[in-house]
């Protein structure tokens, strides 16, 4: 069974006609089709809410429903509830509050398909540890849609030109009409445009693009790190009915070094020592980015320990300078020893006052 009009609204029967216009204006919002694209439910729903507003609206409908009921005057069903009949029902205040609603104009009709930004890009580039510490420039290739060099972006076969839209005249939209509003769309035959191509160009068959590959130059900061990423603001794919093209991020992987382990900005370098170095102190040359170094190690030095060269490290991608180069000490134990060094060494363990291991488990 039907539901009466003031169920449908969810007033009273003593509703006044601010009552119900407000009950009317809340429930046609939730239920606008517009709100609720692909929902079948809420498209019936809405022309229930219609139907139900034109008969409560309208004095002369709303004396004679509450007369004979959902039966009708005549006792037969119309199309709308209550077997009323609603076609012609005037509701231009309500039809612009709607528009701004649902982001229409007030002739309920939209616009054109809307600028869009192109997608962004992203491609990696592999550096040599050292050209990443010192910057280096790079030709990136990248695939990207650009305007047909055959049609040159019209889609047509040169000498003919796209053409109007005999569908939508141009609009690039089509109206559906839902009895008091018209539910515009982009037109299905030339999907918004406006215009249809009668002769796509074979280069292309009617897109008015084609893939190609461009080739950038890219700058890398000096400092780049894995992971590191360089900004091309443009770059990108072209966007969408004349909106902006996309960026393009260039990825900076870098070849892991032989000598050195970065910490962000510093540096890590193992240098060996010799025992007596270790225990007696030198000055050791060691390698840096710019060229090497005389490294002081202090007398009694242990495995493990690091030693800092100030501003031998890597650029700092923000700025101030570079990091710093930490040369960690491993003392080395030869292998092999000649007479003379095996002699030294025991005698040198003959006079030995301190013993490791009593300073460590005896502490």
């Amino acid at each position: 069974m039907a539901r009466s009009p003031y169920e449908v609204l969810g007033v009273a029967k003593t509703a006044g006609d601010d009552e119900i216009k407000k009950a009317y204006r809340k429930l046609a919002r939730e239920n606008h089709p517009d709100a609720n694209q692909g929902d079948a439910a809420a498209e019936e729903r809405f022309k229930e809410i219609q139907g139900a507003y034109d008969i409560l609206s309208d004095v002369e409908k709303r004396k004679q429903y509450d007369t004979f009921g959902s039966a009708g005057p005549r006792g037969g069903g119309g199309p709308g509830p209550g077997g009323f009949s609603y076609e012609n029902v005037d509701l231009s205040d309500l039809l612009g509050q709607f528009g701004g609603i649902f982001g229409r104009g007030g002739g309920g009709r939209r616009g054109r398909p809307q600028p869009e930004r192109g997608a962004d890009l992203e491609s990696r580039v592999r550096l040599p540890f050292e050209d990443a510490l010192a910057g280096a420039q790079v030709r990136v290739p990248v695939e990207v849609d650009a305007a047909c060099r055959t049609c040159h972006g019209t889609g047509a076969e040169p000498g003919t030109s796209p053409v109007t839209c005999p569908q939508c005249n141009g609009s690039g939209t089509v109206s559906d009409s839902h009895g008091l509003f018209a539910l515009s769309q982009p037109c299905p035959r030339c999907r918004g445009n406006g215009v249809i191509v009668e002769k796509p160009c074979t280069t292309c068959r009617g897109a008015g693009r084609e893939r190609v590959t461009k080739r950038y130059a890219v700058k890398i900061p000096a400092g780049a790190k894995d992971g590191t990423k360089v900004r091309l603001k443009g770059k990108g794919e072209p966007g969408a009915n004349g909106g902006p093209a996309g960026d393009l991020f260039v990825v900076v992987s870098v070849v892991p070094s032989t000598l050195y382990e970065r910490r962000d900005a510093d540096l890590i370098l193992e240098v060996p020592i010799t025992y007596p170095e270790a225990t007696l102190g030198a000055t050791v040359e060691i390698p840096t980015p710019e060229g090497p170094v005389n490294l002081k190690v202090p007398s009694g030095t242990e495995s493990g320990k690091l030693l800092r060269v100030k501003g031998r490290g890597a650029p700092k991608l923000k700025g101030g300078g570079k990091g710093d180069l930490l040369a960690r000490i491993r003392v080395t134990v030869p292998q092999k020893l000649t007479k003379a060094e095996k002699e030294a060494l025991e005698g040198y363990d003959r006079v030995l006052r301190e013993r490791p291991r009593d300073r460590a488990f005896n502490e």
